[in-house]
């Protein structure tokens, strides 16, 4: 038992956690004293629908320990403070007193929490350095069981085999000297250095280019009929992730500058900051040495708790050290984290090709909102967090809301307002599958800035309507011209816009009759070089006399992106009637749209988009039930939705247990869905035990490539 206990206070002294066995006492014991902020590093393998409880993630006291016997004994070593020992007492401001040489090693690790009550100290302890100690400080040592928080044993030995001048040095010395301007972000020279560094050296760029198909809603028209909003759809897929880029270490793909601003209030205490923090590990383990990575915390103020850093063996280190440092208190700051968290990015003095914020929180903004009445006030505020800096470097924040307590309206229009997209995590225990879909995202962008131009070739043509959902359109002022913005695609992710035009009755020879012609420009954000495809090819359409035998040929890819829209169209509408309390209206909205969907000659072949898109407004008709339950889930589920429909890309949407999460989905966000789910709480599963011992896999629910068949409900 002395060994335990000794782990037990080098974890406390280091503001680390333990996983201690239970005693016969304390497992008989249902009031045991638990740490709020520990991560889970018990080697034992929990199934995955079981949440990890707080007290199976930190050290605790013995029951045994009373107040008035706690004033007598340090709760960091665990022995009896008494006066003439040799050991000098120090007393906090919350009352609670420790052994000084005790608290000092707590301090100097970067905790300035009261190991008791959690009180946070004004006024903290020092002591200087040993002068007689001439190595450098150790790193930070764990118990090397768990895949996500900690470097294995062959990542350590070349983390210590080549270090920076800044290398292995206490977690307090990284984040607690927080500069004015975050100009101290490191140097890209790795990229440029491939062969002292080992690393493999940048491939020529993407492979493949987009593809661009266009549609016409019908293949002809008659020449004495004119034909109003005359749908064409162009479809657009970005090409697929080199084979080689499918390893986060590879430097084939674009490397990514990623910030995530992390809600650390009181709210988040216990299972909620373990679980934050293992998914935070999921996501260091797997960026590559490329990529960087910086860590804002926010509660009542925000505070930078790690640098702009490339995630090489040594990076990613301090960066779980960081992370595993993080504890909760204090109120929800969201527009401060924001505001940091762009200053990373903005001062930064080198640029990655891919920026991106990651923002999370379970709470709602207490200090910078206001409680404004009526919807467009509250938009106007919503739109005052979110710093300027954000949309005018088209930095986009992926918001992820958490739980039933957070401001899904206010994390869904920072999100929208940026150009990024809104999550719901409602099971806390799918946090890291919903980071993991993100980032599968993010490590596999393959195109930039991309830019649709559209142009009317008949001379009687004027473009009608676009629909682009959140992208915008602009037109020429002839409205013979225009131009989508689309920015970054994913690898494989698809985008479909349809414009309508209105076909007008021609005369004299006219067969056939040459509707629009689209070209793409884009940047391939690997080698810099900008793409022009100009030979998209053109849309024609016939226009006889006579009608042929039999009706027009009908596009089954018009049809239906059409019915995707309706769907998204109906969702919004209900949306709007239920935020003004007419939640029977709203659900007669949505049962009118899925009655029509089912009806549908799409819905009656069992298309699958369809059968998924009914299935969708049936879930979102469930949430709308009462009051009680649109306000808990139905509000946050319904966001999520539009924003996926509306940017045509994937989002976390409830537990992710139902297909509905799976639309957009790329190829690459199942890949990392499924490792997220196929890692146990130790290492990666082998293959080789797959079979021998099945007990160790984690549950893995569904992860499907849109469109797929619902679950039967």
């Amino acid at each position: 038992m002395g060994s335990k206990w000794r782990k037990a206070k080098l974890a406390l002294g280091l503001n680390l956690c333990l996983y201690v066995p239970k005693t016969h006492e304390e497992s008989s014991s249902s009031n045991s004293r638990i740490s709020n902020d520990a991560v889970l590093l018990s080697p034992v393998l929990i199934p995955r629908p079981t949440t990890p409880t707080p007290s199976s993630s930190g050290l605790r006291l013995p029951r045994s320990m009373s107040k008035s016997s706690s004033k007598k004994t340090c709760a960091i070593c665990l022995t009896a403070m008494k006066p003439g020992q040799g050991h000098a007492i120090f007393t906090a401001e919350c009352s609670h007193s420790f052994h000084f040489h005790c608290i000092t090693k707590n301090v100097r690790h970067g905790n300035q929490i009261c190991p008791v009550c959690r009180a946070k100290w004004n006024e903290v302890p020092l002591q200087s350095p040993n002068p007689k100690s001439n190595s450098a400080v150790k790193p930070i040592g764990r118990p090397r069981n768990d895949a996500w928080m900690t470097i294995p044993p062959r990542m350590s030995s070349l983390v210590q085999s080549t270090p920076r001048p800044d290398a292995l040095r206490p977690v307090s010395s990284i984040f607690n000297n927080e500069p004015a301007v975050f100009n101290d972000d490191e140097a890209l020279e790795l990229q440029d250095r491939p062969a002292e560094s080992g690393l493999e050296k940048l491939k020529p760029g993407v492979a493949g280019k987009l593809e661009v198909k266009t549609y016409p809603e019908i293949s002809e028209v008659v020449r004495s009929v004119s034909f109003k909003d005359f749908a064409v759809l162009i479809n657009l897929k970005a090409p697929a992730a080199s084979k080689s880029s499918s390893n986060s270490s590879s430097s084939s793909r674009a490397p990514v500058d990623l910030v995530t601003v992390l809600d650390v209030s009181g709210s988040m205490a216990g299972t909620k900051l373990a679980l934050l923090k293992r998914a935070m590990g999921f996501v260091i383990q797997n960026l590559g040495p490329f990529d960087r990575l910086s860590v804002i915390s926010f509660s009542s103020t925000a505070r930078r708790s790690f640098p702009l850093r490339l995630m090489t063996e040594t990076g990613k280190q301090e960066a779980l050290q960081a992370v595993n440092a993080l504890v909760s208190n204090g109120g929800t700051n969201i527009a401060e984290g924001l505001k940091k968290g762009a200053r990373v990015l903005i001062d930064r003095r080198f640029k990655n090709p891919v920026s991106s914020i990651v923002l999370l929180s379970d709470g709602q903004d207490t200090y910078t909102m206001t409680s404004p009445t009526g919807t467009s006030s509250r938009e106007a505020s919503y739109k005052t967090l979110l710093p300027k800096e954000i949309n005018g470097n088209r930095i986009p924040v992926h918001a992820f809301g958490f739980g039933t307590d957070h401001d899904a309206s206010l994390m869904h229009s920072i999100a929208e307002n940026s150009g990024g997209t809104f999550s719901f995590i409602e099971s806390e225990t799918v946090i890291q599958d919903a980071f993991a879909q993100c980032i599968g995202g993010l490590l596999n962008v393959v195109v930039q800035e991309l830019c649709v131009k559209i142009e009317c070739l008949h001379p009687k043509l004027k473009i009608g309507s676009v629909k682009a959902g959140s992208y915008l359109f602009d037109s020429g002022k002839d409205l013979r011209t225009g131009s989508i913005g689309v920015g970054d695609l994913y690898a494989e992710e698809q985008r479909n816009f349809l414009v309508n035009l209105d076909i007008p009755i021609v005369d004299g020879i006219s067969d056939p009759m040459s509707l629009l012609k689209v070209r793409c420009v884009y940047k391939d954000p690997v080698t810099k070089e900008t793409i022009n495809l100009n030979n998209s090819g053109e849309v024609k359409i016939l226009r006889p006399i006579v009608m042929a035998e039999g009706r027009p040929v009908v596009s089954v890819e018009v049809d239906r992106q059409k019915i995707r829209l309706r769907a998204a169209e109906a969702i919004s509408e209900a949306r709007v009637l239920a935020e003004r309390g007419d939640l029977t209206g709203a659900v007669s909205v949505l049962e009118t749209c899925r009655e029509v969907l089912t009806e549908s000659v799409s819905g009656q072949a069992g298309d699958p988009l369809c059968v998924s898109l009914c299935a969708e407004l049936k879930e979102t008709q469930e949430r709308m039930a009462s009051r009680q339950v649109y306000e808990s889930s139905g509000r946050a589920y319904v966001l999520a939705g539009l924003s996926s429909h509306s940017w045509q890309r994937a989002t976390t949407r409830g537990d992710m247990s139902d297909t509905t999460t799976s639309s957009y989905q790329t190829q690459t966000m199942v890949d990392m869905v499924t490792l997220s789910q196929t890692m146990n709480f130790g290492n990666p599963l082998a293959s080789s035990n797959s079979n021998s011992n099945p007990s160790v896999h984690r549950k893995l629910r569904q992860a499907l490539t849109f469109p797929a068949r619902p679950r039967p409900r």
